[in-house]
Formats: structure tokens, sequence, C-alpha cells
């Protein structure tokens, strides 16, 4: 699993992935958009930047509350995306038409160098 934004060390839903193994960092290949929508991000197919994060060796269990926690289908969806090394992992993507138009972008593909600070969950 490629996580990107909150489920990545250190940030606010890590503790839903920690007893993952995790593997590496990584990061796409360029042809994503990366947003801020309140206090966590989405990942946009169809930008041309390459997004940062973290790769994870995650079990049936943990991907069913990972895929709750981002309300799959209906908020994310799952999807295997390329890395930029060729490997294939899952990762949550936000289909275009559901990003708010008032979403702030990260130009750097680093969630963790997004330029608004992170906002309380409510």
């Amino acid at each position: 699993m490629f996580v990107y934004g909150t489920l990545m060390k250190g940030e606010l839903h890590h503790t839903s992935i920690q007893h993952a193994r995790f593997v590496r960092t990584a990061e796409t290949l360029p042809a994503y958009e990366l947003v801020q929508i309140d206090y966590y991000p989405a990942m946009i197919a169809g930008g041309t930047l390459a997004i940062h994060g973290e790769l994870y060796e995650v079990d049936d269990q943990t991907l069913a509350k990972l895929d709750e926690l981002e309300e799959v289908p209906t908020y994310y969806e799952r999807s295997e995306i390329q890395l930029a090394d060729g490997t294939r992992a899952l990762t949550y993507i936000m289909p275009r038409e559901r990003a708010h138009p008032s979403s702030l972008p990260i130009p750097s593909g680093h969630f963790r160098l997004r330029t608004q600070p992170p906002k309380k969950p409510r």
C-alpha cells in the first residue's frame, strides 16, 4: 500500500497502519496532482507531479480498515498504480470531481511540505 498523507509515519492516522511492515519510501510516476482538503491530502490522477510517500505491506484486515477510514468507494477509490521504480502498489485516489474547488495545491508532491498547517479533524 502506497500512502502519501495522514497514514505516513508521524501523521494523524499512522496508527491505522503502524503495525504493517514498512517497506520503504517511494514515489509515483509524474502523473498526479496533490491537493490539501481540510487537514488531509488527496492524490488526483491526470497531473504532472510525482507524489512522495511510504510503501507498506498490509494484510486483508488492515486493508479493510483502511478502506473504511478512506471511505472507499464513496470518497476515495482504491486503485493499483505503478511507482517510479516500476513497482505496482495499491493507493487511494480521489476522483477529480470529488475534490473541492477550494482545495489547496501541494506543488512539491510532498504532503509534509504542504504550505498550510494541518487542521484538527472535526
